[in-house]
């Protein structure tokens, strides 16, 4: 019989509702299933985020380290194995089997109990998720993957709307801003495979790799879509600007661009507050303000297209 953590199930509920009861209420018997189906046995305490149980396992017939992932499936986990097959186990997790109609995935095991976050140094910390995401980031994103364009537009669709809901004039300003921002971009959305989640604890130990990525939820898009979670996570307000020219750097990315794109990002967590009836986060909102304003002298001084971009960094390899 598996234990159902606690976490999970209230976060099933407080997010999903009706389907997060039915999937936790589902899920001994599924995972008791995909024991017996994938010959594994238990080899550890289940272990969960918001939306998926982890369990620790072994495959009977070799005695591999591995972990199953049960997870309800939604329009984000859907593309995970995408992402995860396309990557290979080349800075991310790998995957080892996967059951399409449940979404449950067989996944090498990496070290559970060291996590990125648990890195004191915040700049090394920043500076890891930066190469991890230049590296994974390469790859062109394959067919199947949500589409940063489309996502963009919908937002800026709905951002009218989502305004008068908003009672603080700054706040609105603020706001008002990051669609200016996004929309000087969403015409060029890019077509890279995105990770989406980076943050601290979605970067992991393993004995092949010193740190892996572990749970994305894939986009097809712009790499300057990625850097929030990391302003974001260990947060510190006067760590915003070196962390985004730190992660900028690293990525080679056009400044501005990615400054767009970085309040892009803003704007659809403000709105998605906005939709659930809860306040802004004043550290969504503290982002925005610093980076509203370019302050020190960008990389460029103009929003250059993917296909710019490409052409310096092909001009940099080849000189």
């Amino acid at each position: 019989m598996i234990d159902i953590p606690h976490g999970l199930a209230a976060a099933q509920e407080k997010y999903n509702g009706t389907a997060g009861r039915a999937f936790i209420a589902r899920l001994p018997d599924l995972a008791a299933d995909f024991l017996d189906r994938w010959e594994l046995r238990l080899d550890g305490r289940p272990m969960h985020g918001v939306s998926a149980l982890v369990l620790p396992v072994v495959r009977r017939t070799d005695d591999t380290p591995a972990a199953l992932k049960l997870q309800l499936l939604d329009e984000e986990s859907r593309g995970e194995p995408i992402a995860l097959r396309a990557w290979n186990g080349d800075g991310a997790v790998r995957l080892l089997r996967h059951d399409e109609p449940t979404g449950t995935m067989l996944l090498d095991r990496l070290d559970p109990t060291r996590m990125l976050s648990q890195l004191p140094d915040a700049r090394e910390a920043v500076l890891i998720i930066a190469r991890l995401l230049a590296h994974l980031t390469a790859t062109p994103a394959p067919p199947g993957l949500r589409r940063l364009g489309d996502i963009a537009r919908t937002m800026l669709d709905d951002t009218p709307p989502a305004l008068t809901r908003v009672p603080d004039p700054e706040s609105r300003r603020l706001l008002t801003d990051c669609a200016a921002a996004l929309r000087e971009v969403a015409a060029d959305p890019g077509d890279r495979l995105l990770h989406w989640d980076l943050h601290y604890e979605n970067v992991l130990a393993a004995d092949r790799a010193p740190w892996l990525a572990i749970d994305p939820k894939p986009l097809a898009g712009d790499p300057g879509f990625e850097l929030l979670p990391a302003l974001s996570n260990r947060f510190d307000p006067a760590e915003i600007r070196p962390r985004f020219d730190a992660m900028t750097d690293v990525l080679a990315l056009d400044r501005a661009r990615a400054r767009a794109w970085t309040l892009g990002r803003v704007l659809q967590n403000c709105l998605w507050e906005i939709e659930d009836g809860r306040p802004l986060q004043p550290e969504q909102l503290e982002i925005a303000r610093r980076l509203r304003n370019p302050g020190d002298q960008p990389r460029t001084s103009r929003v250059t297209t993917t296909r710019e971009v490409r052409d310096q960094r092909w001009t940099s390899v080849t000189k």
